[in-house]
């Protein structure tokens, strides 16, 4: 089940702001034997973001969007989601009830626009102010705040993702080349990658040392091993020098 982000808001494309959430979400899927796929930052307009959301949501793939679900007018996400999905935008009960409990007649008439989300979406709880995030299909809004957003991610992997995660996360082994041209490697990856399918590779040449190569292979522990063997073995019939790094 692959992993994606979206991050909204002019100010992180202005960069008045700078984003927390990648670092943070790749801990929380780490943990959880689950892999980030894509990340997609979108300004705070409509339009584009209904176009955004109109792509993601073609897939099964899990997403999580930070930010806009507000009330303000620069809030946008609500009404995009809504767009994009194709149904109308009304008062969630449960979420004009938690307003209303905060708030009390002081959710009129502004706060209370908070519920106004997609038709058949379920709330998300939200354990600092109670304003909820919601879900539709398989993505999730939430509040741009970390504070609020973070807790709010794990328990949608807890309670709607346990069945995809793996306890036996991907491992990575990584080698230094030296002397070696990327160029020259190029069959023996093209050969790797066919004979194990399951292993992905890196290869990163060094920007201040002549012919050094960072290589790595990342996948389950077992085709990784399999596959490093392998790798060792071309380099050394290949007389390329090959130091283990992890």
């Amino acid at each position: 089940m692959k992993v994606g982000l979206i991050l909204i808001g002019d100010e992180l494309l202005s960069g008045l702001r700078q984003d927390k959430h990648m670092p943070q979400v790749l801990t929380f899927l780490k943990a959880r034997g689950l892999q980030l796929a894509w990340v997609r930052m979108v300004g705070d307009d409509r339009d584009l973001l209904v176009q955004t959301l109109r792509e993601t949501m073609q897939s099964k793939e899990i997403v999580f969007s930070f930010g806009g679900i507000g009330a303000t007018p620069d809030d946008l996400t609500r009404q995009a989601a809504a767009a994009a999905a194709g149904v109308r935008l009304l008062r969630h009960p449960q979420a004009v009830a938690l307003i209303e409990d905060c708030f009390g007649e002081g959710a009129y008439p502004n706060r209370i626009r908070m519920s106004e989300l997609p038709d058949g979406c379920t709330l998300i709880p939200n354990s600092v102010n109670r304003m909820p995030g919601f879900k539709l299909g398989h993505h999730h809004f939430v509040p741009g705040f970390p504070n609020m957003s973070w807790p709010m991610i794990e328990w949608v992997l807890d309670n709607h993702y346990r069945q995809y995660f793996d306890s036996a996360p991907n491992v990575e082994q990584r080698w230094l080349l030296r002397e070696v041209r990327e160029s020259d490697l190029i069959p023996m990856m093209e050969t790797l990658l066919q004979t194990f399918p399951d292993v992905r590779l890196s290869s990163l040449p060094s920007t201040t040392e002549r012919r050094q190569i960072d290589f790595g292979l990342k996948g389950k522990s077992a085709a990784v091993q399999a596959a490093g063997e392998w790798f060792e073995a071309r380099m050394l019939a290949g007389n390329t020098s090959c130091e283990r790094l992890a």
